[in-house]
């Protein structure tokens, strides 16, 4: 097997519009949750979310790009071409052919869904844009990233709720890891902040009207986000002829299916996502420095998470650190695995773990070491990245230090 390493990063979200930014957020505990700035506002129950705010599209695209691109292929692009310009890579020939992009997304389009569904039910209009379907399509922010970049090589997108990017990744890792792909583009994105969308999200009763508070005990449900992270996972031999700067190796990962609810989480199918994750990277629990959590501040979640941890890693779990950074950027859906990454490439790299912010009131059922709102420098080596999805999909990425 070969080794994978991190080579670029590019992320756009409601903490920063690129990686220093965000990673300076989360340095600093900064909350990216507001009052939500869309149509119809008021008819909303929830009217708070993570947007990403002061987002310009002048000079980024231009007119015709527009009509094909969704927010969250808009996203997607911004963050590609963060991480393409760190990794230094050019794609031509025959690592153009073998190079592809994997991409987590649940939503897709919804902010064309939505306003469509408004010209044609509420406006009554009987005739949409021509280009509303790969607009909307799922796979539309992959497809536009090959093409963009000249990636010809395998590239698709995975929707499995929650757990999107984090299965997105895991698969890019192992094109990479067998041989298949010396390169490939990853990560996850979404935008589901839009009327339509929230809409939807409150009939679930999961969403807080005033803060996402993971772990602590006064938590009242999560919050929504938006946005895109985006790395290059590069086989190491590669990445080393040719010079390039390693942010972090990924050294293993874990997919497990409860197939026991839609919606309620079971500490079983987590804990073994999280055991075979060690196992894969060839780790030992004590190994483990940092978990970035699933954590979406529910409590069904936030209990089960915390109770799988304590079954996996046994005494060590108190030794554990343990943050949610939901809590700052709010649950991204599809995309929120890539974005949390980022917050395991900066403990492993630069020592700097995030915190979980708004926590208040400990709880006994969580009793783990949340890193409670502010963020603590320390020695990791080894992080986890825990993604645990509705219909009980579970994925979880290991990290280490490069």
């Amino acid at each position: 097997m070969k080794r994978v390493v991190i080579t670029g990063a590019g992320t756009i979200n409601a903490l920063g519009h690129n990686v220093p930014s965000t990673l300076e957020a989360m340095r600093e505990g900064r909350c990216g949750i507001g009052k939500l700035e869309m149509r119809d506002v008021e008819r909303l129950a929830v009217q708070i979310g993570a947007q990403v705010r002061g987002f310009e599209t002048e000079g980024l695209f231009n007119r015709q790009q527009l009509a094909l691109y969704d927010r969250f292929t808009q996203f997607t692009l911004v963050a590609a071409r963060e991480a393409l310009a760190q990794s230094g890579l050019d794609f031509s020939g025959e690592l153009a052919a073998k190079s592809g992009v994997v991409l987590g997304n649940s939503g897709g389009g919804m902010q064309t869904l939505d306003e469509n569904y408004r010209s044609v039910y509420e406006e009554g209009k009987n005739r949409v844009h021509p280009f509303v379907v790969p607009k909307l399509m799922n796979n539309a922010a992959a497809s536009h990233v090959s093409m963009e970049f000249n990636l010809k090589g395998p590239s698709f997108t995975v929707a499995s709720a929650c757990a999107s990017s984090n299965h997105a990744m895991a698969q890019a890792f192992q094109m990479v890891r067998t041989g298949m792909s010396p390169v490939m583009v990853t990560g996850g994105t979404e935008s589901m902040l839009c009327f339509g969308g929230v809409k939807a999200w409150e009939g679930l009763r999961v969403m807080s009207k005033d803060a996402c508070r993971p772990f602590s005990a006064n938590r009242n449900g999560m919050v929504q986000g938006e946005g895109a992270g985006v790395f290059v996972f590069e086989e190491y031999e590669h990445a080393k002829a040719r010079g390039a700067e390693v942010l972090a190796e990924v050294s293993g990962f874990a997919m497990s299916s409860d197939a026991a609810d839609i919606v309620m989480p079971s500490k079983q199918g987590a804990a073994r996502a999280i055991a075979g994750a060690l196992q894969d990277a060839g780790l030992n629990g004590e190994d483990v420095g940092y978990i970035n959590a699933h954590g979406t501040g529910t409590t069904a979640n936030d209990k089960t998470e915390c109770s799988a941890v304590a079954d996996v890693f046994g005494p060590h779990a108190d030794r554990l650190m343990m943050s949610s950074t939901k809590s700052m950027h709010g649950h991204l859906i599809g995309g929120t695995g890539a974005v949390e990454l980022l917050a395991c490439i900066m403990a492993v790299r630069d020592g700097v773990v995030a915190p979980t912010i708004g926590y208040e009131d400990p709880d006994p059922e969580c009793a783990m070491d949340v890193v409670p709102n502010e963020a603590r420098e320390a020695d990791v080596r080894v992080a986890l990245s825990n993604a645990f999805a509705f219909g009980g999909l579970n994925a979880v990425l290991a990290l280490r230090r490069a």
